[in-house]
């Protein structure tokens, strides 16, 4: 890949996460409360499946979709499972009225501080005096998000 190609690669898919997971709170906040949520995160899959699939133009199987589902592991099952909970966990948090923004900061600091640890020591990522000050920060934000008034 080119340096221009990996440039943007770099940008979009950061642009794309932080747009997406906005999109995300707002659509899982306006969500009906009367719906059941099974119907709900069917119809939600069931979207998100043809949504994929579109994707097969922008990033053909060059070797047909059988063997690349033999290279998968257990990583893929997981990830159901991980979402799945994500999207449970949301949308009753919604529901039980946390909002919009503290609720979603709240989760992606606490997560991102639960991964620390798992990222240094089982893919041995590293981290700097500045990375541990930034998580202190992240840690005086959370005490400064609950605070009462």
């Amino acid at each position: 890949m080119s340096k221009t190609g990996s440039m943007f690669l770099f940008y979009f898919s950061i642009t794309l996460a932080i747009a997406s997971s906005a999109l995300y709170h707002f659509v899982a906040k306006s969500t009906p409360a009367n719906v059941n949520f099974t119907v709900s995160l069917l119809v939600t899959y069931a979207a998100a499946f043809a949504l994929t699939l579109l994707t097969f133009f922008f990033f053909p199987v060059e070797n047909g979709v059988i063997a690349e589902l033999k290279k998968l592991n257990w990583a893929s099952i997981g990830l159901s499972f991980a979402v799945l909970g994500i999207e449970f966990g949301y949308l009753l948090m919604y529901r039980a009225g946390w909002n919009l923004g503290i609720a979603a900061v709240l989760v992606t600091v606490i997560a991102s501080l639960i991964l620390v640890p798992v990222a240094v020591f089982v893919f041995k990522d590293k981290i700097s005096w500045v990375n541990i000050a930034g998580i202190l920060v992240c840690l005086i934000g959370l005490l400064m998000l609950n605070w009462k008034r």
